[in-house]
């Protein structure tokens, strides 16, 4: 990986590229911005973050990538992620910031009014990973009943703290679909209770104390240790409207550290988990 004075050096050069390409270039913003004092220099090993990032809310693929640029975290699972706006957003670690990731993809529509697109192909909107190491074994599985939307979960094995681990990232339905979600719940948890060590994340559209994620809470940690399935639990929130919905749920893993980082780039802010797995 590239240090920091590598990765303005090759920001530079991609910028003044993409000017000189003009058209040639990815859509949108093409100059990234600096990073703030205190951002990491390089992938954090240890790191995992969660981040709906918002859809349809017509941000800027770069100000994305800049956001995860300053965690660097070595997976981060996204939720209403369009495929094409995960394209880009690595294409800009790589280019702008010297951070290169693998990327799978956990679509569960094809929806034009999500992803744009053209009519008779939509571009593909759901869940992606990104992570530092190379994935095996990707499965997307979309639960019988999404709600009011098609929903999923998908899953990676990959390494994290130099060991490898089952990942999961998931979008629970909308909410005022409890129902639903207590169904989603019990495929998650199915699928996560045939791994001694999984690390879930995603937005859960629920409340800790809500009785649709007991079969979680009974399998897992959040990384947060205050935060626990009691209305009397002290959980950070995670959304513009004050809520805990998103989640890093540990099986069998320690967390160290735990964050919330405010954005001005979505309606959810970004989780991040700092994480033991030895």
């Amino acid at each position: 990986m590239f240090g920091r004075g590598a990765r303005w050096c090759a920001g530079a050069v991609i910028a003044v590229g993409v000017l000189l390409l003009g058209s040639s270039a990815p859509r949108g913003a093409v100059i990234g911005r600096p990073l703030p004092v205190g951002a990491a220099t390089d992938v954090v090993p240890n790191r995992v973050m969660t981040w709906n990032m918002c859809n349809p809310c017509k941000q800027a693929n770069v100000d994305r990538a800049a956001e995860i640029a300053t965690y660097a975290p070595q997976v981060i699972g996204l939720q209403e992620a369009c495929a094409s706006d995960v394209a880009r957003i690595r294409d800009y670690l790589q280019g702008l910031y010297g951070l290169t990731y693998h990327v799978e993809y956990g679509t569960v529509l094809q929806k034009w009014g999500r992803c744009g697109g053209v009519p008779w192909n939509p571009g593909g909107y759901g869940q992606a990973i990104l992570s530092a190491a190379p994935m095996t074994d990707p499965v997307l599985v979309e639960y019988p009943d999404g709600g009011s939307e098609d929903r999923g979960y998908m899953a990676v094995t990959t390494t994290v703290d130099g060991r490898q681990v089952r990942v999961f990232n998931t979008h629970f339905a909308q909410r005022r679909q409890e129902s639903v979600r207590a169904e989603q719940a019990d495929v998650l948890a199915k699928a996560v209770a045939r791994y001694d060590r999984a690390i879930v994340v995603g937005d859960f559209n629920a409340t800790p104390e809500t009785p649709e994620l007991a079969p979680l809470w009974a399998l897992a940690e959040d990384t947060d240790p205050q935060c626990r399935p009691t209305a009397s639990g002290a959980c950070d929130t995670t959304t513009d409207w004050h809520s805990k919905f998103d989640y890093v749920f540990l099986r069998d893993v320690t967390s160290l550290r735990h964050e919330v980082h405010p954005t001005a780039y979505s309606d959810h802010d970004l989780l991040q988990a700092d994480l033991d797995l030895t």
